[in-house]
């Protein structure tokens, strides 16, 4: 990457607000010659994370994620007999087909009621004792309905069903046809397996799953600098996590660089070791050589995070992201982007300066896939609860196993908003819909600097910084004036 006028742009301290890609001349035909996949390791069709943060990658995040190319990392306050739960059934999930809502043919419109938000389908699907459907229901059979209605009451006999290995193509245009959104998946003895809708029946043909050496979804887990963390690695590892990421608010401490020895010590370690957060070069090279392998870079820029209001300490993220990337790279290693991102432009500036994936938070936590349950608003609005991994929430949660008086003292110190609302955006309420927008995105991103790969979009990339309001120009500003 080159700055449009270096001897002025290398001194300075940008954030992602403050530069723009300069365009240059594109040889392909297509953003689809743009191949996204991350250089750090094995697995994934482009670059993007879930952040592991408790209300934003659960079981159906980080399942999702897999599906549609990128990698959940599970929270480090996570259970561990959770982890083992959630792994399980990630590893054991159908690559390409979602997982099903069902319910006996004896569940009530209640039951219904609390399980149809949590996959973006809007399809529960009554099965009998050996798991064949008889019927599907979906939000408009439940309207003035009694709250013990019974399933076989409810639901539509007359439904719309997909062979398992039915091509992309021939799946979006039976579910075209019948004018439905989501149809069920039946194997060959008629058999629910999965579910799959119209949109990601495009997507699927778009994005290729991430798939580990295993043959199965690959899911990844966080893990804090305590006392027990090379304990829980080792676990963690066992259970067959499929990245390990190390992780704390400030990584260039003592504390960090000792759990890193000491976790890759572990003689089962063949994953890759992610470490952070830091937001400088020193920081960068003293994690590299305490032994991880990927260094995940900033402090402060995420949506519910208030360390820099409370502590004066951090950096902009475009200089962080690249004056990191530029040392990770003269030691052979990566860097991970981690938080501020709101646009897709967000994260093709952070490959440009050097990042080989890019995680996100608050911009996935507004969606079906989110831990917690989808709430609504006195005006009808639906919205899930948010909130950061250093508030006084989380911290809370954390200290539990501590005495009152240690867990208040811990609570004393907190950098994060303890309860956020995320309002679910019509159109970008599945994660998959998100991961649409932002992939092709960052695939045009990829033609405006002539590039085909991630590695030639850092070489290639030619960055400006412009004025607030030559940021503000560039966002839609096209709504009819009154």
């Amino acid at each position: 990457m080159q700055f449009l006028h270096p001897e002025r742009d290398e001194s300075l301290e940008l954030s992602t607000d403050d530069v723009f890609l300069n365009p240059g001349y594109f040889d392909g035909t297509s953003r689809l010659d743009a191949d996204l996949t991350p250089a750090d390791f094995h697995g994934g069709a482009h670059p993007i994370v879930s952040a592991n943060m408790n209300a934003v990658t659960g079981k159906r995040m980080a399942e999702t994620m897999a599906r549609f190319g990128g990698l959940g990392v599970l929270p480090q306050d996570m259970d561990l007999d959770t982890v083992a739960r959630i792994v399980a059934h990630i590893k054991a999930s159908d690559p390409r087909y979602d997982t099903p809502l069902s319910v006996s043919p004896r569940a009530t419109l209640r039951d219904v009621q609390g399980i149809i938000r949590k996959r973006s389908h809007d399809l529960v699907i009554v099965v009998d004792e050996a798991n064949r459907p008889l019927g599907v229901i979906t939000h408009s059979d439940l309207r003035d309905r009694d709250q013990y209605t019974l399933a076989e009451r409810l639901m539509s006999r007359r439904m719309i069903t997909l062979e398992k290995g039915v091509t992309n193509r021939d799946a979006f245009l039976q579910m075209e046809e019948a004018r439905v959104k989501a149809a069920a998946v039946l194997d060959d003895e008629g058999r629910l397996v999965g579910t799959l809708t119209r949109e990601d029946a495009v997507r699927l043909e778009l994005l290729r799953p991430s798939i580990g050496d295993d043959g199965k979804l690959m899911v990844a887990a966080a893990v804090g600098i305590s006392l027990h963390a090379p304990e829980t690695a080792a676990k963690l590892l066992e259970i067959g996590v499929s990245a390990l990421v190390l992780d704390t608010a400030h990584g260039h401490q003592r504390r960090m660089l000792e759990t890193i020895r000491a976790v890759r010590a572990l003689t089962n370690v063949k994953v890759p070791i992610v470490a952070g957060n830091v937001c400088t070069a020193e920081g960068t090279r003293a994690i590299i050589e305490a032994g991880a392998d990927i260094v995940k870079v900033n402090v402060g820029p995420g949506a519910m995070c208030t360390t820099r209001m409370q502590t004066g300490a951090g950096r902009p993220t475009f200089t962080s992201v690249l004056v990191s990337a530029r040392e990770a790279h003269a030691h052979g290693k990566h860097i991970w982007a981690d938080g501020g991102v709101r646009h897709p432009r967000d994260v093709a500036l952070y490959l440009a300066a050097g990042a080989s994936r890019v995680m996100i938070g608050t911009a996935l936590s507004g969606t079906y896939e989110s831990p917690g349950d989808v709430k609504e608003d006195k005006d009808g609005l639906l919205y899930k609860e948010n909130y950061g991994m250093a508030s006084g929430r989380a911290v809370s949660d954390r200290t539990n196993d501590l005495d009152r008086f240690e867990s208040a003292k811990k609570g004393f110190f907190k950098e994060g908003i303890s309860t956020s609302r995320v309002y679910m955006r019509e159109g970008q309420e599945s994660v998959g819909a998100i991961l649409g927008d932002m992939i092709a995105g960052v695939q045009s991103a990829f033609t405006y600097a002539g590039a085909r790969t991630c590695a030639e979009f850092h070489d290639k990339a030619v960055i400006g910084t412009q004025s607030p309001a030559g940021y503000t120009e560039g966002t839609p500003h096209g709504k009819v004036r009154r």
